[in-house]
């Protein structure tokens, strides 16, 4: 048993003896609830209003309110609560009780359809990048109808959670929410006008739909509870690695400990009460490292989905005596944490446009919207890579277990050839398998599910039907990436649109716009091991970019060409996206001060004045040796060492304080955030050198709080 298994655990929890199909959604006001509880005509307006096609009324509204008042009053709800994304990467939430007093000193437990459509929290704390002054406190939630509702329950009480967009007094978007709708509209918008001058006349809309991987890391809490460090920060800014890592390679896929077993399931328990399908779970690579990862859902459910899961983690882990850690790299020398964003195009009426079909309609429909893709992350590489631009994920960009910053797409060898055949005008040759491969004529080689093997290395992968974006940090919220995924791949698909309607012989400007679109864009795709030297060189040579500084890379926001792509499709204006500029090159700065301070504080806090007892203590002893005739030479040299050592960690913690106010006195937000990173970081690392060769030669017992060894290998 761990130091805190007993004591922080309070008994073992007892799970429900409920069928996992009875459980499933218990806790979610989902379509199939409200088709059991609402009137036929309102489930169907309700629907209508989820596909886009009217708007929601406050007639239907107050019904629906009606219903989600009596199931969660029915469940115990006292309170709820518009449960939003506002731009700090978390969720927020402001509780309200059902309760509206009467006359006669009682109360009458009441929910509008006012108070389920909009909300009004206060806005004037929230990032916001210069939108509104910090007296304006007025903001807006609204309910997002593509997102169910759900109840929070804990030993505090439950609470209905509306999921919502939060905007402005004048109706700028405040949240990760209101971009990703409307890129999710605007691809919809274009991939539709792609699917009728192909002949779909069934098709309504296009969503895209969303299955992120969670990788996390488990520690026991007492050993958390002494790290400083991982409290403030989420990561260890000090911690020399033990004798052994992950070299053998014996966690990954192993078989789960008990303890970690018992956290699963309850974790899959309360997962599923609100309707979150996870599916599967392993051991990753690192020591205690882990992974989770759902069925896919709209990307708006998906969102709603991811963030629940994290918070989900971290309050279940508690509950067992243990610290869920999110962070992107909680450990140097072992692999991070990702989040890979599988990422893929649908219709409302079942048809998956990255599947790969039988017939020469379907291969053509296929190869034109992957054409697009490809297009899309060549030319919006650097929006793409912004996505991912935060300092937690820099420390894990490039390193083993992470694709480095250069996006480039993997389809396989079958594929690859495929289309480098359409773009060097084979159309008449043969396949590997021997089929033809002319567009519109005959079908593309029969090919299975599985189109390729996996890489494991590559950014952006094919996958089968989907795409694997693996750069996403396991912190992040993935409603960024897949907002600038989403309005990247529109605008491409709305030039071929344009082309497609112009066109008077669709079969020919099919296979003209695969051959022109691959042939200028397939620079980007790349079969090989993103993780080798030899790619670096060879994307250099092709053109591609390179930007490992989440801070340079977060410049593509406020470029002309970008602010003309957002404009276009009426997904942000040039004012937020220099507001999010703003707020994520604050939010940098703000992190690695924080960072800074904290390994500033526990260098000479913690770790100097244990060190330097510890070699005045080996001194003594040395002295005491002398005294009677023995032999003191190993502690005297082990003790100037050690007193060498501290000296060095005082002065590079000095040259890093110094560095420290000096950024901390800089007001361009860009500049400062560059000194952050070329100035702070590096000298944080140069303090954490001389502290972790400190921690390999003194005493066990002399160190101020537990090392990896604890951290990474006792649960």
């Amino acid at each position: 048993m761990s130091c805190c298994e007993g004591c922080c655990r309070g008994g073992e929890v007892d799970f429900t003896e409920t069928p996992v199909a009875e459980l499933y959604g218990s806790n979610c006001f989902s379509n199939a609830v409200m088709r059991e509880r609402l009137p036929k005509n309102i489930y169907k307006e309700i629907l209508a209003v989820q596909a886009g096609e009217k708007e929601l009324t406050l007639e239907v509204a107050e019904v629906v309110a009606a219903s989600m008042r009596d199931w969660a009053i029915g469940k115990g709800a006292s309170h709820y609560t518009h449960w939003f994304h506002p731009l700090t990467g978390l969720t927020a939430e402001k509780h309200d009780a059902f309760i509206s007093p009467t006359g006669d000193g009682g109360v009458l437990l009441e929910f509008s359809g006012k108070e389920l459509i909009k909300g009004e929290p206060d806005a004037s704390s929230f990032p916001s990048g210069g939108l509104r002054a910090t007296f304006e406190a007025r903001g807006y939630t609204a309910w997002d109808v593509t997102s169910p509702a759900f109840l929070k329950q804990d030993k505090t009480g439950t609470t209905l959670c509306i999921p919502t967009a939060f905007i402005s007094y004048y109706g700028q978007a405040l949240d990760k929410k209101v971009p990703l709708l409307k890129s999710i509209d605007a691809l919809s918008q274009q991939a539709i006008r792609v699917l009728r001058t192909l002949g779909n006349t069934t098709s309504k809309r296009v969503f895209t739909t969303v299955g992120p991987e969670q990788e996390y890391f488990l520690v026991d809490k007492c050993f958390y509870d002494q790290r400083p460090d991982l409290i403030l920060t989420g990561r260890t800014v000090f911690g020399a690695l033990p004798a052994k890592g992950q070299e053998l390679e014996d966690h990954y896929f192993g078989a789960i400990k008990e303890r970690v077993a018992d956290f699963m399931r309850e974790l899959n328990y309360e997962l599923w009460k609100v309707g979150i399908p996870a599916k599967t779970q392993h051991n990753e690579v690192a020591p205690n490292q882990f992974e989770i990862a759902p069925i896919y859902a709209n990307s708006s459910a998906a969102v709603d989905a991811n963030q629940l899961v994290m918070e989900t983690i971290r309050g279940v882990a508690r509950r067992h005596g243990l610290e869920g850690l999110l962070h992107e790299k909680p450990f140097a020398g072992v692999n991070g944490s990702g989040k890979h964003n599988n990422w893929s195009m649908a219709t409302d009426d079942g048809l998956n446009l990255f599947d790969p079909g039988e017939d020469p309609a379907s291969n053509a429909r296929f190869l034109l919207f992957a054409a697009a893709v490809v297009e899309a992350v060549d030319r919006y590489a650097l929006l793409i890579r912004s996505s991912t631009a935060t300092s937690a994920n820099e420390h894990r960009l490039g390193a083993n277990e992470a694709p480095p910053a250069i996006i480039s797409v993997f389809f396989g060898g079958p594929l690859t050839e495929i289309l480098d055949n359409i773009a060097e005008g084979k159309t008449g040759g043969k396949a590997e398998s021997g089929a033809t491969i002319k567009i519109g004529v005959t079908s593309l080689p029969a090919l299975p599910k599985d189109v390729s093997d996996r890489n494991r290395t590559s950014p952006f992968a094919f996958t089968g039907n989907k795409f694997e974006f693996r750069m996403v940090g396991s912190s992040q919220s993935i409603a960024t990436p897949n907002t600038y995924l989403n309005v990247s791949v529109a605008q491409v698909l709305g030039e071929f649109a344009d082309k497609l309607e112009a066109a008077s012989n669709k079969h020919e400007a099919i296979q003209n716009i695969i051959k022109e679109s691959y042939a200028k864009h397939r620079k980007v795709v790349f079969n090989g091991n993103n993780y080798s030297d030899e790619w670096v060189l060879e994307a250099e040579r092709r053109g591609l970019p390179n930007v490992r500084s989440a801070v340079d890379a977060l410049q593509v926001l406020i470029r002309s060409e970008t602010v003309s792509l957002f404009e276009a499709h009426k997904v942000l204006t040039k004012e937020e996206l220099e507001s999010r500029y703003h707020i994520y090159l604050e939010k940098y700065s703000k992190q690695v001060n924080i960072e800074a301070g904290v390994t500033i504080d526990l260098a000479r806090r913690y770790i100097f004045p244990a060190v330097s007892s510890y070699a005045s203590s080996l001194a003594q002893d040395a002295a005491a040796l002398a005294g009677i005739g023995a032999s003191n030479a190993a502690q005297s040299k082990r003790a100037k060492r050690i007193a060498d050592l501290a000296g060095e960690l005082f002065e590079e913690t000095a040259k890093l304080e110094t560095a420290l106010t000096e950024a901390q006195g800089i007001e361009d937000a860009f500049a400062q955030a560059k000194a952050y990173c070329e100035k702070i970081r590096p000298g944080m690392d140069s303090v954490r050198g001389k502290a972790d060769a400190l921690e390999k030669i003194v005493a066990k017992d002399a160190w101020p709080f537990p090392g990896y060894e604890e951290l990474l290998f006792k649960l």
